[in-house]
């Protein structure tokens, strides 16, 4: 069994794995019958789970937590361990996505009513690009609608936010999905709701700013995201 290494940021766990380890752990969850669930880590949950207990339990028993945000990076040279490797969720996304296609995998979209996408305009637009996936999904309400609905297919996809989606993929641990993931905004940037930062500015860990540029009313979540985290991580060192 190969051991990976593990960092702590403010008491959340963070697998720090390579690109190639990262995928031949996909490729594995997607091959064993049983529940996986993955967390995209970023500077937010891990504020967020600060305050919510019940999140911060969902997180660190995920199967897999990935450095998502380059937030995460620098809080890991701050408390002196270096990132292998981090990955946007839409970039995690389209990894599963190419491997279910190959594998013509069944995928569920649970989507969030009040978002900008509807599971209908993601399946179309993942289709586009993966046709040879079966797809089904729903809108639903992420503060009420968590442990009733039945999935049977193999991978779940959420686009709750936290802490909602992680909550809502913690209650389908049935012998049928294979992989479970939050996904934030990802589906918004695949059905072009939202654009993506330019690639130089993905490079450079400001896809933040590229973010505020298109919600200013985001401002609040970048800020907390990006000033106050550090300065959380920064206290936590010295205690």
């Amino acid at each position: 069994m190969t051991l990976y290494i593990v960092m702590q940021i403010l008491g959340i766990r963070i697998d720090n794995l390579t690109k190639r380890e990262l995928l031949e752990k996909l490729d594995s969850f997607l091959e064993e019958g049983r529940f996986h669930q993955i967390a995209t880590v970023n500077p937010e949950f891990i504020l967020e789970a600060q305050d919510n207990s019940v999140f911060r339990a969902n997180i660190n028993c995920c199967s897999l937590n990935i450095a998502d945000g380059f937030g995460i990076k620098l809080a890991g040279l701050i408390i002196g361990e270096r990132l292998k490797y981090r990955i946007a969720g839409v970039d995690l996304m389209h990894e599963i996505l190419r491997r279910a296609n190959k594998k013509r995998m069944k995928l569920f979209l649970a989507t969030n009513k009040d978002g900008l996408s509807s599971w209908q305009e993601t399946r179309d637009a993942i289709l586009k690009i993966y046709p040879d996936i079966q797809i089904e999904g729903a809108d639903l309400d992420k503060r009420t609608d968590s442990c009733t609905l039945i999935i049977d297919q193999d991978i779940l996809f959420s686009n709750f936010g936290a802490p909602h989606q992680e909550t809502f993929l913690s209650c389908h641990k049935n012998g049928k999905i294979r992989l479970a993931i939050g996904l934030g905004g990802s589906f918004d940037f695949l059905t072009g709701k939202i654009r993506r930062a330019p690639k130089f500015l993905q490079r450079m860990g400001l896809e933040w700013m590229w973010r505020l540029l298109q919600q200013p009313q985001r401002w609040k979540r970048i800020w907390n995201a990006t000033v106050v985290f550090m300065i959380k991580v920064i206290l936590d060192i010295k205690k």
